[in-house]
């Protein structure tokens, strides 16, 4: 199977977020399972410091962006410890810049025009490189037009014709509207601006247009691509996607098992395996606490939370019971991240009034999220939704157990330390339903209630850390995904 991943940001090329991870990882897992996947995204101003050597191809390209033409250039590179081949599209004026897609958090004016560029830069550089391809892969709003041109403009070339695409949602609250004029950006007719299609409450939206041409749409969990056809979690789409719920499915991102394994992770203190956990976390969890100003107390739940501190991560929960707990409860927390401002406040506030039981990082360190993830007994994440989530995947590779909302990936990787589910042996942590501080509450009185049991704690801890959540299981189900969308796009042409 020969496929092109378009995608607005990979590692170790470009991040903003976990859109990079998926991207950088899965290319790699595929091309280990024989077949021949390609990356192809912009040549951001960061992607000059990734450490892998980039190239120029010699390449240009001219393409339409409404009234006007521009040139671009193609770059290559490859993904590292893979034989990955990465194309990168140059056009300094769009993508030489210090952020991504904003400035001082705030969107870049000429975003749309941006992706536009890129979207058409994606199908010429398939012409233009000589590339075979069974299956487009694109992702997010930023390639939603990716679909709409193949099927719109290059369905009757050579070479064009017997490509499929598939378009992967990852968090569809990031949909990538703009104002309607914009549509003169994209070349395509008028006629498509329309609610079936490219409109949407009179904008032109880009993940909508990618639904509704792509050959297959898939989200990073099942239980996502469920919910995210109910008005709860559809973000005025939910009709879009239950109308094409039959090419609609989930697969779950897996993690990355080399950068994150506690028996040879740098980051720690101690390493540890399924066998050896007690020693190994006895000793990360004693530096951590030295590390973050908390007294040694082995005996006593050490809380972690990692991560943005928004609304979406369930933080103003987390925040109502610490308050709650902090007075009088024999509990331990760490906070790292950054985010909303009213929450970096109310944690310092927290840290200041109990500095023995609450330690604050108002920052993000790779190394100390490895360390929090190390050191701590539970990991909480409940979240109002949750496309996938990774955290609770490290956490149950670290034996951390997790304290989640069964929402989306949450509820599809954490199994919840019920009586049938310690019996049958698959609970790996604890969940609630209601997003409530009250269900939170009780939750995490459960958790710290197993903790005083060491025999079912490390039950816990021994099915968390003997799970399989690498790529590799995730990169098989994205292979039958390609061919059912290769054999959905023959059936439609044939009819």
């Amino acid at each position: 199977m020969k496929i092109l991943l378009a995608t607005s940001e990979a590692v170790p090329f470009s991040k903003t977020g976990g859109l990079a991870d998926v991207c950088g990882a899965l290319p790699g897992e595929l091309a280990a399972l024989g077949h021949k996947p390609a990356v192809i995204l912009p040549a951001y101003r960061q992607s000059w410091c990734c450490g892998q050597p980039i190239k120029p191809l010699g390449i240009d390209f001219i393409v339409p962006i409404g009234s006007k033409t521009v040139t671009g250039h193609l770059l290559q590179s490859t993904m590292p410890g893979a034989d990955v081949p990465v194309y990168l599209v140059q056009q300094d004026q769009y993508y030489d810049r210090d952020g991504l897609y904003q400035a001082d958090g705030v969107d870049y004016i000429d975003n749309c025009e941006r992706f536009v560029f890129f979207s058409r830069a994606v199908l010429e550089a398939i012409r233009l490189l000589d590339l075979d391809i069974d299956v487009i892969h694109a992702n997010d709003w930023q390639t939603g037009l990716v679909p709409a041109y193949l099927k719109i403009e290059y369905r009757g070339i050579p070479r064009y014709e017997h490509i499929a695409s598939l378009m992967t949602i990852h968090n569809l609250a990031y949909q990538g509207h703009f104002w309607h004029w914009d549509m003169l950006l994209t070349g395509l007719d008028w006629k498509y601006f329309n609610w079936h299609q490219m409109e949407f409450h009179g904008r032109l939206n880009l993940l909508k247009t990618g639904l509704v041409f792509a050959d297959s749409i898939n989200t990073v969990s099942p239980r996502y691509a469920q919910e995210i056809q109910s008005p709860e979690l559809g973000c005025g789409l939910e009709g879009t996607l239950q109308q094409r719920r039959d090419v609609l499915s989930g697969i779950l991102n897996g993690m990355d098992t080399a950068h994150w394994n506690p028996a040879t992770d740098q980051n720690l203190v101690a390493n540890y395996t399924a066998d050896t956990f007690a020693e190994g976390k006895a000793a990360c969890k004693a530096a951590l606490q030295e590390e973050v100003g908390l007294p040694r107390r082995p005996d006593v739940p050490l809380v972690g939370v990692i991560g943005r501190l928004c609304q979406q991560k369930g933080i103003d929960l987390i925040v109502e019971v610490m308050k709650q707990w902090t007075p009088d409860r024999d509990v331990q927390w760490v906070v790292l991240g950054t985010g909303d401002a009213e929450f970096h406040k109310q944690f310092e506030d927290l840290r200041q009034r109990h500095s023995r039981k609450v330690a604050v990082r108002l920052e993000f360190s790779g190394p100390l999220a490895h360390r929090v993830e190390a050191g701590a007994d539970m990991f909480l994440m409940p979240s109002r939704y949750e496309p996938c989530g990774l955290n609770q995947m490290y956490s149950l590779a670290y034996g951390t157990i997790p304290v989640v909302r069964a929402t989306g990936g949450l509820a599809d990787t954490i199994v919840d330390a019920t009586s049938q589910g310690l019996a049958a042996g698959t609970a790996n942590g604890f969940s609630f339903n209601e997003y409530s501080v009250l269900a939170l509450a009780e939750t995490l009185q459960r958790a710290c209630d197993a903790y005083g049991n060491k025999e079912v704690w490390n039950q816990l801890i021994t099915t968390g850390m003997r799970q399989d959540w690498s790529w590799k299981q995730s990169a098989r189900q994205y292979l039958a995904l390609y061919a059912r969308t290769v054999e959905r796009m023959k059936q439609a042409a044939h009819t």
